[in-house]
């Protein structure tokens, strides 16, 4: 091997390096645009079922189809900005008043009272709380950081979602027009499997994301009834942002109810620690975890087991892995990530055991 050889070689290879960091730089520097093509994916998903009821059942030609499709889910985000959007910037915007001083100032006076609670009971803890110094090592700089980038988010929510709605309405138009593209790019020996593989992929994810926005909709509607019975300030907001954290399997909902339980402390400071607080706080979680009870019981087997067509342990425990090796992120697109996964592998090994036996429901 010669000199010149080799010296091409450590050329190339300097080259490579270059060339992916150069791609992953100009990834990251268009992540929105990344963010919002995904996003356009997950609706054209959701909607298909809708497009392919105009077309088959109302013989809607194509165009007028996706028009039609386009226009409920626009009219359902404008109902959703009309009746929810107002109400929670309303609430954030009274939650971000709060300086820093004043939150830390109501952690500190929840702390003094838990404290007198305990000494009132026999339970000497004012000692070792006031030797961790607990409350002066805690940055509270990041509650009204966090709302007030919620605020800006809002703000810049309607360039979103026009793009969003852009790049769905010819996700859904020009579907296939991608297919056809799609053929020519793919091996000829290898095309039916890969169509096929798309089609299976597009019903079952379809249905995931369908069934994932009904169960989020209906933990929504039952913290917010939680929240409101026991007269919890900001209940919407609330009931909200645990929604949202129900998205993380299993430890959203863990997430959600100690936010529920710390907000719904500070929001009832003026009352009575033991007899107001303390009883709120607890007959709020006690209801977070009803709540959850209904959920694990009912919304997610059907939701998990019967539109991705799993087993719950088999889901529990791709989740648990993905949780491990990629955190939260991970956890949240396993699901939809490991149904491809098995419809591809199906699809293309067929007659492989271990295949057969995690894809016999498929």
């Amino acid at each position: 091997m010669t000199s010149k050889i080799i010296a091409n070689g450590i050329l190339r290879s300097i080259a490579s390096i270059i060339g992916i960091a150069l791609l992953l730089l100009f990834l990251y520097e268009i992540q929105s645009v990344i963010i919002y093509l995904i996003v356009s994916l997950i609706l054209t998903l959701i909607t298909n079922p809708l497009l392919e009821f105009f077309k088959t059942k109302l013989k809607f030609k194509n165009n007028l189809a996706v028009v039609f499709t386009m226009l409920i889910l626009i009219l359902i985000f404008v109902g959703f900005i009309m009746m929810f959007v107002p109400l929670i910037i309303s609430q954030i915007e009274s939650l971000s008043l709060l300086n820093t001083q004043s939150i830390e100032k109501n952690i500190t006076d929840l702390t003094s009272q838990f404290e007198a609670y305990l000494t009132n009971h026999n339970i000497d803890s004012s000692k070792l709380l006031k030797d961790s110094k607990l409350t002066s090592k805690l940055n509270f700089n990041f509650i009204p950081n966090f709302l007030n980038s919620v605020l800006a988010t809002l703000s810049s929510f309607g360039m979103g979602l026009a793009s969003v709605l852009f790049i769905t309405f010819f996700f859904l138009k020009d579907k296939l027009i991608f297919l056809k593209g799609l053929k020519k790019i793919i091996p000829d020996n290898h095309e039916e499997k890969i169509l096929n593989s798309l089609e299976k992929t597009n019903h079952m994810l379809s249905r995931y994301f369908i069934g994932l926005l009904i169960q989020l909709s209906i933990v929504f509607v039952l913290y917010i009834i939680v929240l409101l019975i026991f007269g919890v300030a900001n209940a919407f907001v609330i009931a909200l942002l645990c929604a949202i954290l129900n998205i993380i399997p299993y430890i959203g909902p863990l997430i959600g109810s100690v936010v529920a339980a710390v907000l719904t402390m500070i929001g009832n400071l003026n009352g009575d620690f033991q007899n107001d607080i303390i009883p709120t706080t607890l007959y709020v979680l006690l209801g977070f975890w009803i709540v959850q009870i209904i959920d694990n019981n009912v919304s997610q087997p059907i939701i998990f087991s019967k539109s991705v067509n799993s087993h719950p342990l088999e889901i529990f425990l791709i989740t648990l892995i993905a949780g491990f090796l990629f955190g939260i992120m991970g956890m949240i697109v396993a699901i939809p990530f490991y149904t491809m996964l098995k419809i591809i592998s199906k699809e293309f090994f067929p007659e492989n055991q271990v295949v057969k036996i995690i894809t016999k429901d498929l």
